[in-house]
């Protein structure tokens, strides 16, 4: 036997007891020969004997002892083996690698239709990876699948030593192997029973007609009721089809209710109901469009209808023609690639201007922010509800962090100017430390709280208005009084110069105020080529009333030599993808602003026949920015949410980071392939 295998624990105290007991025999020795030698002498003798028994048996009795020892454990072993190949739970012990080093009869028959003669863990199991299995020090519980069957696998980490050393008797100087026990729990029906209780869970859904009325006054009054009825006919087949029950609650609002079960179903559809809605046609000029607001996930009925409430109101904002999807946990879009009509009616824009009038006249202070980087539109806008609030007898301050070169010619035009305060323009910092109970914010052209110029004022300022006119995303600034988001408006600076109409009566706008608006309007509509419809040539000529002059405009925005060659490189660089997509790179040495650039290059790319969107990217303070624009066949914005930005249905962005521009022309173009799979591109 191996020198350095020993008895350990109590069983080996246990074997020395009787040397222990030898010591007690010779001190009763000592003592009796203390009061009789004789006697002494006599015990003497019975202690030898009892030292030579002892010794004897300690001596010569060990090694089968330990034999013995040893036979016991490897019974014991056997059992607890016997009983683990026995056990009717699939278990099995694996190396940190994967390799199966041993595995129990239910394991076995799990695994026995398996081929090949090198069945790991890893190949039987291809979601559990190497490093999960390497990294365990605790014992984790993963979900994972064989076959049909799906299962919980519990890996827990086991310290394997030698035989004696399992036994717990016997210990050794063997080095110890790190493994890891497997136990598999089948969860299939489970996870079954799960499905089938939330699949009968409700979902609460709402429909609004986005153009109800512009609908009806585009076909001849004898027939609206037919083309009413004919909605209402599809509406109603459309959620019978998935035994759900719909309730019109308004001539042109409905409520539904249908299972859970259908939403997988309606994804994969897209929401046809969408596009059969718009194919009603008995001589209206103007197909009806809807949107779609459904809420599940809820832990109440009224919970899910609330969901539903923000699903439609998300939709609507987007502009419409689109179904929304809200859950606990996420909000997912379908459709919107319908061009956003436009609404004559001015009555939204006069209650919001009143609405606006109310919130301002109950503060003292006005900070007036935009987004990052701001563009001509933002710092119209910005100026426009300056006066405004200088109408009101309100002190305003505009804030800005970077001047971009498309801002400053116009921006000079208030710098050291006398009819301006020196603190119209402040950065955010000196914003922040004005901000107290009395201070309201108004943020335009932007409603992402994370572009905006200075994100923390919106934390600090409790009075919050939001006048823009880009599409709404899942993120929104949700802690607004008022908010005024219109995507069919052309620029927030005709949104603008619509409330200064309403607002107050006698507001005078002065000639470079009415430019900045001016500009703004001109730039967002690429001079009115694009999103420009009856209303924003009433703001642009209510502007030009007030003093706007087209030359001044113009010269404000004439390019220097660098930015021209810098934009005829990046539409020359154009590489058309799928014969319907420009996308091109504008370069950055030498330009102060190549954001601006690219999107100058962007709009001009649309000019080429059969393209239908355009993509220029740029590299700007360690960023990639996209600059995407398209006429109508393309929803610029769905694109650049896939890449985490957004902005307006033909006018769109995004910002990438930690990625080279090849990088980021690679995942655009997987982006464009998957919207051409699902048809979102007309």
């Amino acid at each position: 036997m191996n020198e350095k295998t020993k008895i350990k624990g109590q069983l080996g105290l246990y074997l020395q007891w009787p040397l222990f007991l030898g010591i007690l025999v010779i001190l009763t020795n000592i003592a009796v020969a203390a009061f009789s030698a004789a006697a002494g002498l006599t015990m003497s003798i019975f202690t030898l004997l009892y030292f030579v028994t002892a010794v004897f048996l300690y001596a010569y009795k060990r090694k089968k002892l330990l034999a013995d020892l040893i036979e016991f454990s490897a019974d014991y072993a056997w059992v607890q083996k016997r009983l683990l190949s026995d056990l009717d739970l699939p278990y099995a012990m694996v190396d940190e690698t994967g390799r199966l080093l041993w595995m129990n009869e239910r394991f076995a028959e799990l695994i026995k239709e398996e081929k090949g003669g090198n069945r790991t863990l890893l190949t039987l199991f291809p979601d559990i990876t190497k490093e999960e299995l390497s990294g365990i020090e605790e014992s984790v519980s993963l979900h994972t699948s064989f076959r049909e069957s799906k299962y919980r696998m519990d890996l827990k980490p086991v310290l394997m030593d030698s035989k004696e050393q399992a036994s717990g008797i016997l210990e050794t100087g063997k080095q110890k192997n790190s493994l890891v026990a497997v136990y598999l729990f089948d969860e299939t029906e489970v996870l079954k029973y799960r499905q089938e209780i939330d699949d009968q869970k409700m979902v609460a859904g709402l429909i609004y007609l986005d153009n109800y009325d512009e609908a009806l006054e585009s076909v001849e009054e004898v027939r609206r009721s037919l083309l009413m009825a004919l909605i209402n006919r599809k509406i109603n087949k459309y959620i019978s089809g998935m035994t759900g029950v719909v309730k019109e609650l308004e001539k042109d609002k409905y409520f539904f209710a249908i299972k859970q079960h259908y939403i997988p179903e309606l994804r994969e559809q897209r929401f046809s109901i969408l596009e059969e809605v718009k194919a009603v046609n008995i001589g209206n000029e103007m197909s009806v469009t809807l949107s779609i607001g459904l809420g599940m996930g809820g832990e109440t009925y009224g919970q899910n209808y609330e969901f539903a409430r923000m699903a439609i109101d998300m939709a609507l904002g987007r502009g419409g023609d689109q179904a929304v999807i809200k859950s606990a946990e996420k909000i997912e879009y379908f459709g919107g690639k319908s061009q956003q009509q436009e609404k004559t009616t001015r009555v939204k824009a006069r209650v919001k201007a009143h609405a606006l009038r109310e919130l301002m006249e109950s503060k003292d202070r006005l900070l007036i922010m935009g987004h990052r980087l701001s563009d001509v539109d933002s710092f119209g806008a910005a100026i426009g509800i300056y006066r405004i609030a200088t109408a009101l007898n309100k002190k305003a301050h505009v804030v800005i962090n970077e001047i971009t070169s498309s801002v400053r010619p116009v921006m000079e035009r208030f710098l050291n100017n006398q009819d301006y305060p020196d603190d119209l323009f402040l950065n955010g910092e000196q914003a922040a430390e004005l901000v107290d109970a009395n201070t309201i914010l108004v943020v335009v052209d932007v409603n992402r709280p994370s572009i905006t110029d200075a994100p923390q004022l919106l934390q600090m300022v409790k009075t919050i208005v939001v006048l823009d006119h880009h599409r709404q995303s899942s993120e929104i600034i949700d802690n607004a009084v008022l908010s005024y988001v219109e995507p069919y408006a052309s620029s927030a600076c005709e949104m603008v110069a619509e409330v200064l109409q309403y607002i107050a009566d006698g507001i005078r706008v002065k000639p470079q105020e009415a430019d900045a608006m001016y500009a703004g309007i001109v730039i967002d509509t690429n001079n009115f080529n694009n999103q420009a419809g009856v209303r924003t040539f009433e703001a642009a000529a209510y502007l030009r009333r007030n003093g706007a002059d087209i030359t001044r405009v113009r010269k404000l925005f004439r390019d220097d030599m660098v930015n021209y060659k810098a934009r005829a490189q990046a539409v020359n660089q154009a590489e058309v993808f799928e014969e319907a997509f420009a996308i091109s790179e504008c370069p950055a040495d030498g330009i102060e602003n190549p954001t601006i650039v690219a999107a100058q290059a962007a709009n001009e790319l649309l000019e080429i026949k059969g393209i239908k969107a355009s993509i220029v990217m740029s590299q700007y303070n360690g960023m990639i920015y996209l600059s995407a624009r398209s006429i109508d066949e393309v929803n610029v914005q769905v694109m650049m949410e896939r890449l985490g930005g957004g902005g307006h249905r033909a006018v769109a962005g995004a910002q990438l980071k930690e990625m080279n521009i090849e990088e980021a022309k690679e995942k655009l173009k997987e982006v464009i392939r998957e919207m051409m799979e699902k048809g979102e591109v007309s």
